[in-house]
């Protein structure tokens, strides 16, 4: 799917479709190009002589007021998105360090017991979920995709066009490792805290320590690691 911010292209990624103004949204949040404009309206702009392709183009509109964004070359995988092409250093001239209390880790270490709700996963079992919940370990909001860094973006797009963003008072909790590409998309978004349910990269340990992120892997069951913000 193509994204604009509008009119002008973003980038392509390889989704699961479903949620496509979400992603759209998310994406254009959690990678800064949307510099605090508002968004006025998300809508499908494909063209072509194919049926599927109007639903494959998505622009979200500012009515020009965010900046001309610098389209990304190639399309952003549906494994882990562009892992590690924004340096951290990057990442703090556009991000300022989170202001947020830590979740209570034992509260954490149960949250993989309380997620439900997903249908394509149980269906397929080749699909990633990202879910946000509350401090007392509620989920509030689930998405899946076939691309965990999609998943995070539809979870995020839905937030802000809530006006739920930055979500200080949320947790973010993911299938898979965390990469860094999820510490990022967690802190540009405000979470206070990421969990996953595998581990994090090196990467993403110094990404969450410098945002003042609270990080989490390994949540199964009873057991979980905590990496920064104990």
């Amino acid at each position: 799917m193509s994204i604009r911010l509008d009119g002008e292209l973003v980038a392509t990624t390889m989704r699961t479709p479903g949620d496509d103004f979400e992603l759209a949204v998310g994406f254009c949040v959690t990678e800064g190009v949307l510099h605090d404009a508002p968004v006025r309206t998300v809508r499908y702009c494909g063209q072509g002589s194919a049926a599927a392709a109007e639903y494959n183009d998505v622009t979200v509109e500012t009515g020009g007021r965010a900046p001309t964004p610098t389209p990304r070359l190639g399309p952003a995988s549906s494994s882990c998105g562009v892992c590690g092409t924004v340096a951290i250093d990057e990442l703090r001239e556009r991000l300022r360090p989170l202001d947020v209390e830590p979740f209570d880790v034992d509260m954490l270490a149960g949250m993989a017991d309380r997620i439900d709700g997903q249908a394509l996963f149980s269906t397929t079992g080749a699909v990633h979920a990202a879910v946000a919940f509350d401090r007392s370990g509620e989920p509030l909001l689930l998405r899946e995709d076939i691309g965990r860094h999609n998943a995070v973006d539809k979870v995020v797009g839905r937030l802000h066009l809530d006006g739920r963003l930055p979500a200080g008072d949320l947790g973010l909790w993911v299938s898979g490792r965390a990469s860094f590409e999820m510490a990022q998309k967690a802190w540009a978004a405000g979470f206070a805290c990421l969990v996953a349910v595998s581990g994090p990269s090196a990467l993403a340990v110094d990404t969450a320590r410098v945002a003042g992120l609270q990080l989490a892997g390994f949540a199964r069951g009873d057991r979980i690691n905590v990496y920064t913000g104990d």
